[in-house]
């Protein structure tokens, strides 16, 4: 009886799991350089955002200075308001003592013009 001899011979089932392997490969290769592009754009949207934010933060700390600037004006507007009003008032009362006082000195002038003249 004589040894078998081996042959090199390409089985059906052989051909079928090479080339599903070698696809199988292929796909994952593929969608790692998917994932990896996905991560690098993800990576330039999140810097591209993270700028936009602080831009925006930069903008909301002036509005805020503004809004307290805005704030001490109009406090100050107020007061200066309140304090223009009592110097009115002030005034006011001033020129009513002044009239007060003019009077009297008109009726102390008339009073000692009248002592001066000659009895008719």
């Amino acid at each position: 009886m004589r040894t078998p001899q081996w042959q090199w011979t390409w089985n059906l089932n052989t051909v079928v799991i090479l080339l599903g392997f070698a696809a199988g490969i292929a796909a994952w290769g593929a969608t790692w350089e998917r994932v990896n592009s996905g991560q690098i754009a993800n990576a330039a949207d999140i810097d591209r955002l993270d700028r936009r934010l602080t831009a925006i933060e930069a903008v909301a700390r002036q509005l805020d200075n503004h809004e307290l600037r805005i704030t001490n004006v109009e406090r100050r507007a107020s007061e200066a308001a309140d304090a223009m009003r009592t110097v009115e008032a002030a005034i006011n009362s001033l020129a009513s003592d002044i009239r007060v006082t003019r009077e009297i000195v008109q009726r102390i002038e008339q009073a000692q013009s009248s002592s001066r003249a000659p009895p008719n």
